[in-house]
């Protein structure tokens, strides 16, 4: 019984006729445009972006140079090098480079920072004139972190709860 069911179906096209009624009930109903540059959809706090190395109160770069999230990067977009500083002999980044091409952004590498250094940004809005550009270097993504912190700042507490 269910095959000649079946066959009735098939041969009746009714998922076609479900599918234009779905259609005409849409057709009339009144649609919504976005006009992006004028208006933006809100993102949620926890949208990935733009990377951003953060500072210390006092001015301190966050970065201890332990490599976690070097090695936790699946797509291999972060090249990290140290050398301890020679003012205390703590270990310090001398290099910090994220491929943007190569990034993925996963979030992994900000799950991994035990010192909450490097995170991703709520910035979707950036783009590149050369090639060479893709590579944030330590100087770009410590500007990055200078400029936004207050953003960065808010988004981490109103997503504390959930860490």
């Amino acid at each position: 019984m269910k095959r000649i069911i079946s066959y009735f179906n098939s041969l009746l096209l009714a998922e076609l006729l479900k599918g234009m009624g779905l259609t005409m009930r849409y057709l009339f109903k009144p649609k919504y445009t976005m006009r992006y540059p004028a208006e933006h959809i809100p993102k949620s706090n926890r949208f990935r972006g733009l990377h951003a190395l953060r500072r210390y109160a006092n001015g301190e770069e966050r970065c201890i140079a332990c490599k976690l999230c070097e090695a936790v990067c699946p797509a291999l977009a972060i090249t990290i090098d140290s050398a301890p500083r020679e003012s205390d002999g703590q270990r310090r980044t001398t290099r910090y480079d994220i491929d943007l091409f190569k990034c993925i952004y996963c979030g992994f590498c900000e799950e991994s920072c035990p010192v909450d250094s490097i995170v991703e940004t709520g910035i979707h809005e950036y783009h590149f004139e050369q090639r060479s550009e893709s590579v944030m270097s330590k100087q770009k993504l410590l500007a990055i972190g200078d400029r936004f912190e207050q953003q960065i700042a808010a988004d981490r507490a109103q997503d504390a709860a959930y860490r």
